[in-house]
């Protein structure tokens, strides 16, 4: 592309954290990145729910959930949609998750790494190669975004 910027196949993300400081955060830090918060939610079932209504680009999860359902299960239910899915979590995650996320941002985590992963996530869906932020790891993507 030349002369302009390169069209964005993340705009809508939703926010699944049951931290509510880390959830406000990150809803905040996305906005005013120019992305489109679609909800932020703290459990499973809403976010499956919300999912049956909304377009999303995006899931941003953390990996412990209010509920008994954890992010893993959530990641399943993404992939089943076609919809891309990023941890972000302080845990270490079941080798399953990179079969089914395209990354994992680390918490404790800053604006400034969430804006390049984000970044690096959206490129890495678009067929970019893309180098990670510290702190974020990018796994062989397994769901298409037309």
């Amino acid at each position: 592309m030349l002369f302009g910027k390169r069209k964005r196949v993340v705009n809508r993300i939703l926010i699944v954290e049951d931290e509510p400081l880390t959830a406000f955060d990150n809803e905040v830090m996305l906005g005013d990145l120019g992305y489109e918060v679609v909800a932020t939610l703290d459990s499973f079932e809403d976010a499956i729910g919300l999912l049956e209504n909304e377009k999303v680009d995006l899931i941003l999860s953390d990996y412990r959930l209010s509920g008994r359902k954890t992010g893993m299960d959530l990641a399943r239910a993404a992939k089943n949609r076609g919809i891309p899915i990023v941890f972000s979590t302080g845990h270490k995650l079941p080798a399953e998750s990179v079969k089914l996320a395209v990354g994992c941002i680390n918490k404790p985590y800053s604006e400034r790494t969430l804006k390049l992963g984000i970044n690096a996530v959206d490129k890495h869906l678009a067929g970019e190669k893309v180098k990670p932020p510290k702190g974020m790891e990018i796994f062989v993507p397994t769901v298409a975004k037309e």
